[in-house]
């Protein structure tokens, strides 16, 4: 019975990553953040026979998930605001 639920939970995993191709990165992020959530509480239900673990292993990886692409904006923003101030910054070259 555990081998068949890891496998159904396995299956789920890869039909929901294998669908992103269209989704933008805070959806990947967010999606992949819930699936991995999921299998860690389903093998922790597994483990416990309590399965309100992948409820809740969903719920926080889909909020990790949704968390670390915000922040990866916030560093993608800043990156392009200092490459900005530097081609402002920067002398032309001269001509001959």
């Amino acid at each position: 019975m555990k081998q068949r639920s890891m496998a159904v939970t396995l299956l789920a995993g890869m039909l929901a990553i294998g669908g992103c191709a269209n989704m933008s990165s805070t959806e990947q992020r967010t999606l992949s953040g819930a699936a991995i959530g999921t299998g860690v509480g389903a093998v922790v239900g597994a483990a416990t026979g309590d399965w309100a673990w992948a409820a809740g292993g969903a719920a926080v990886g889909a909020a990790g998930g949704y968390l670390y692409d915000q922040q990866k904006q916030k560093e993608q923003r800043a990156y392009q605001q200092g490459v900005q101030a530097g081609k402002a910054q920067a002398t032309p070259a001269r001509k001959y």
